[in-house]
């Protein structure tokens, strides 16, 4: 497994440029205390620093990274050579060093609407937005003060990770904040403030979740080979980025089909476990057999240790949340594809990123790197794929939801049929008429009934509840909604060509469709019901 197969964790850097030289150590010192810790914590996954190698804090946090073996990658805010202009004779020679030691290095792109005249300030607000928006969290080396009216400097950096306060073109910032670990750097003339100092800035809770599951998901990910699947043309151009979106889709793809069976086996344990309790508390009930009680006592203790099970593998959230990041992973490589500047933030649903907020912060993650990537056609590789793979599910999903109606029809029909039995033995031998007919036993055989009677139909009941948690006429419809779609997708194309527009549609709507799927699947836990 290689740094490759995984999501990183991204570090983000803002600072100012007149870092006091008395606080250099001080500052190289808690630097490398918190990315060390960063590591700790994530011992599966690669922690990558995104920085833009500007003259005092940046450079300090690109030395620290090296010095700990972080990959190093830089945005610039403009080209190489108008930028080296800004720098002096000593910090330039760093920031030459430290480009040619990045991993990557490339111009950062304009989130936000330029304004008629783009100015320097302008490009170096865009590159400060970009590491803030791509980042898991924020190193701010600033001395905390806001005196500045400036909307490229540390203070509104911290504001855009913070608050989301800046407007991309396309899409608004909702739910894309971002952490800050601010670390005390007084400026040369503050006096009074010691330097080194950190504290957190933003929802630590949410942070430490975030950081978790993906270093759980980074884990699971070595455990598991990517599919021989491949979602894109084998003879596309080499790329890096998608390489890894690709490879990462298959990986979550992998893991939720394993978590989906995981989940569905506990299900039908604890069915089968329920109806055991029911006939065997009937037998202990009706006919006296007490020892039953120990029986019914046993299961019990199983299905605490069954669920225990279920709830230390996370089995059912680990189905969904895995599934919602192999999709949104599937929707970005076909949008880099597409040689789309779109990406799956622009259009995912606010509650989507609110409900698996790590799986955004990954798309965040993954999207860092130069966005030009040469365009292609996706009808046959997305929409006809998808088409095909929804018109054969139709059929899949149907063929499953009968014959799960058919063996609770079956049940059911059982149940109606020892019910009638039981009537006419009541009508005939029992007490219901004035007049009846008397045998021998007539007490073994009403207990013989019930007990039969009460089995089936507690069967019936944990099939169809066992059937009904897996959804499957609402999967059967989700499918057919979806063929429908495409076929509508692919009808444009041949009418009227590609376009953005309809990159925007298709991303969009499929991102919807999967949220409505997550949902409706969050219901339906493995919990245990009598």
């Amino acid at each position: 497994m290689t740094a490759q197969d995984t999501i990183p964790i991204v570090v983000g850097v803002t600072g100012h440029r007149d870092i006091r030289p008395e606080d250099r150590e001080a500052l190289y010192s808690a630097v490398k205390q918190e990315l060390t810790a960063l590591q700790n914590r994530c011992p599966h996954s690669e922690i990558v620093m995104v920085n833009s190698l500007a003259e005092g804090a940046d450079q300090l946090c690109a030395e620290v990274a090296l010095k700990l073996s972080v990959p190093l990658i830089a945005v610039l805010p403009m080209n190489r050579t108008e930028y080296e202009k800004d720098f002096s004779a000593e910090a330039l020679a760093t920031f030459r060093t430290l480009c040619n030691a990045a991993k990557d290095c490339f111009v950062a792109p304009e989130t936000e609407s330029a304004p008629s005249v783009p100015d320097r300030d302008f490009a170096y607000r865009q590159a400060g937005v970009y590491v803030a928006s791509h980042a898991h969290v924020l190193l701010a080396l600033w001395n905390g003060t806001e005196s500045s009216a400036s909307d490229c400097g540390t203070a509104a950096i911290v504001h855009c990770a913070l608050d989301g306060a800046f407007t991309p073109a396309d899409s608004i910032p909702l739910g894309d904040c971002c952490p800050v670990l601010h670390i005390q750097a007084p400026r040369k003339g503050d006096e009074s403030s010691a330097a080194g100092a950190v504290r957190f800035l933003g929802d630590r809770t949410a942070f430490e979740e975030t950081i978790a599951r993906t270093d759980e998901f980074n884990r699971l990910a070595k455990t598991v080979s990517a599919s021989e699947f491949s979602l894109l043309p084998s003879d596309r151009e080499p790329d890096r980025q998608l390489d890894r979106i690709e490879m990462l889709y298959a990986k979550a793809d992998s893991l939720s089909v394993r978590f989906a069976k995981q989940y569905r086996r506990i299900l039908a344990v604890l069915a089968i476990i329920s109806t055991i309790i029911t006939i065997a508390f009937l037998l202990y009930d009706e006919a006296e057999l007490h020892w039953m009680i120990l029986v019914c006592g046993g299961m019990l203790l199983l299905a605490w240790l069954v669920q225990r099970y279920g709830n230390r593998f996370a089995s059912h959230m680990r189905y969904l949340e895995y599934r919602v990041l192999a999709e949104e992973l599937r929707v970005q490589a076909f949008l880099r594809y597409a040689g789309s500047d779109l990406t799956v933030l622009n259009v995912l649903p606010w509650s989507a990123k609110a409900e698996t907020r790590w799986a955004a912060a990954a798309l965040k993650a993954l999207s860092v790197g130069a966005a030009h990537y040469p365009a292609h056609s996706i009808r046959d590789a997305w929409a006809a794929e998808q088409h095909r793979y929804h018109e054969s599910s139709i059929e899949r999903s149907r063929r499953a939801h009968k014959g799960s109606e058919r063996i609770v029809r079956v049940a059911l029909w059982i149940s109606i049929l020892l019910y009638l039995a039981v009537l006419v033995f009541e009508l005939v031998l029992g007490s219901l008429l004035p007049v009846s007919l008397q045998i021998a036993n007539a007490g073994f055989y009403r207990t013989l009934s019930k007990l039969l009677l009460g089995s089936i139909s507690a069967a019936t009941l944990f099939i169809s509840n066992y059937y009904g948690r897996l959804s499957l006429s609402r999967t059967t419809a989700d499918h057919a909604r979806m063929e429908r779609f495409y076929a509508s997708v692919l009808d444009r194309i041949d009418r009227f060509g590609e376009s953005d527009a309809l990159l925007r549609l298709i991303a969009r709507e499929e991102l919807i469709e999967n949220g409505n799927w997550c949902s409706y699947q969050r219901d339906n836990t493995t919990d245990f019901n009598l």
